[in-house]
């Protein structure tokens, strides 16, 4: 499991929307089971909520702000099924470096020794990481959630309550999954698709698609950013 440093014992949450106070209750119940984080409060673009709380949180203003609080750890708590790829842009435009990024687990996530999970990413209670699990930068993942042995998880993607993916899966950035997915032994969901609610996943899904069902099938596709698929992965989000 990654180790709080010095340098990310205070937090600081980008986005005061439901990711954002989610992450921030399971902040307060890391803090409670002896961990080291400090949430200093939400940063949020909307300037109606600066210099207020949301769910007794002060809101510090907008992101711009980021740079002027480090050394706190910072995780980008925004997207939607609607907007998967917010985070991404979110990650670009706020340019900080990677070091810069929080990588946040709740206490109750079983985290194999083998198993790595990049800057930026959040894990809410209960998921499970069996065995060389990887995660990128900037993944959230919902409670809840199952990787089995060798699954790939690139930057960006989301991944709601109760997935759970065989062995060998590979999901590419940008993607969304929705709660309850099961994704079949080494298939790859491609970058920026997305996987309904409760689907079952047998195959392959390409790039910029939406699938739902059991078994899942095609339904339509999605008009997203080619940064999407791209190869090329600045962790810092530049």
């Amino acid at each position: 499991m990654p180790e709080e440093t010095d340098a990310q014992s205070e937090l600081l949450i980008f986005g005061a929307g439901g990711f954002g106070r989610e992450t921030a209750q399971a902040v307060a119940a890391a803090r409670a089971a002896g961990g080291s984080w400090r949430l200093l409060g939400f940063l949020d673009d909307d300037p109606l909520l600066a210099g207020g709380e949301v769910a007794g949180t002060p809101v510090l203003g907008g992101g711009d702000l980021a740079r002027s609080l480090a050394p706190a750890g910072v995780v980008l708590c925004v997207g939607s099924v609607r907007d998967p790829l917010a985070r991404m842009r979110v990650a670009r435009r706020v340019d900080l470096p990677a070091s810069r990024f929080a990588t946040f687990v709740h206490p109750s996530v079983e985290v194999s020794s083998d198993s790595t999970i990049g800057p930026g990413s959040v894990l809410l209670a209960h998921s499970v990481l069996t065995a060389a699990v990887r995660i990128g930068a900037h993944v959230a993942v919902m409670p809840r959630a199952v990787f089995t042995h060798d699954n790939v998880i690139e930057d960006y993607v989301t991944v709601a309550s109760g997935v759970c993916l065989a062995g060998g899966v590979h999901v590419e950035r940008g993607a969304y999954l929705g709660a309850g997915a099961l994704v079949r032994e080494y298939v790859r969901i491609g970058a920026g698709s997305v996987v309904g609610m409760g689907s079952v996943v047998l195959g392959d899904i390409p790039s910029g698609q939406v699938w739902a069902g059991n078994p899942a099938r095609y339904l339509r596709t999605l008009a997203f950013s080619d940064a999407a698929t791209s190869q090329t992965t600045n962790r810092g989000g530049s």
